[in-house]
């Protein structure tokens, strides 16, 4: 039985991805009918993934300007997170092998993928797929940095892990998709 009806949608914004007002109806557990307008970003689909090396207990990470943690409180704007990116027409695999070649400079073909999860979901329509992939020094073709034509400018970090872990806790690490696969990591690899 369907419980939501859509009623309208309107286009509040459409400048760097799309700003929907919907307004729509939705059946309780009662089976009343409420109606209700809601706001939704959607900014397509997107991929992460946490470079690690075994051996020597290593992640990869970067740092980069994100404006809304700076207008939110992040003095700097700076965030320190796992690699990511939109996945445009790509799966969610080729999508991240490109973007880790990209931002970290790391060339990787095996990705695994661990979950995946909706990480805003009272407003974002995004849902990101959660990657994994060991890595050593000789996977390492670039600088890494991002691509200039997307004015990126990400500084590329090999962090100890133990660290990364302690910088949750300090609140040096504060990004949602960071700390959620260095908790995978923490309880199936690092273990």
């Amino acid at each position: 039985m369907q419980s939501v009806k859509i009623i309208g949608t309107e286009i509040l914004s459409d400048n760097w991805y799309v700003l929907k007002k919907i307004t729509y109806e939705y059946r309780n557990r009662n089976g009343t009918w409420d109606k209700h307008s809601r706001e939704a970003y959607d900014r397509g689909n997107g991929a992460t993934i946490l470079l690690y090396n075994k051996t020597k207990r290593t992640v990869v990470l970067v740092n980069q300007f994100r404006l809304p943690t700076f207008i939110n409180g992040n003095e700097t704007g700076m965030l320190i997170e796992a690699c990511a990116g939109l996945l445009d027409q790509n799966n969610p695999e080729d999508c991240i092998m490109r973007e880790t070649q990209e931002e970290t400079g790391y060339h990787i073909t095996a990705p695994v993928k661990v979950f995946e999860a909706y990480m805003s979901p009272g407003s974002v329509t995004e849902i990101l797929y959660f990657f994994i992939a060991e890595y050593d020094d000789s996977h390492k073709q670039s600088t890494g940095g991002g691509i200039e034509e997307e004015q990126e400018n990400i500084e590329v970090l090999e962090i100890p892990f133990d660290k990364a872990i302690e910088m949750i806790r300090t609140g040096e690490i504060k990004d949602g998709k960071t700390i959620m696969l260095l908790q995978y990591l923490q309880i199936h690899i690092f273990a």
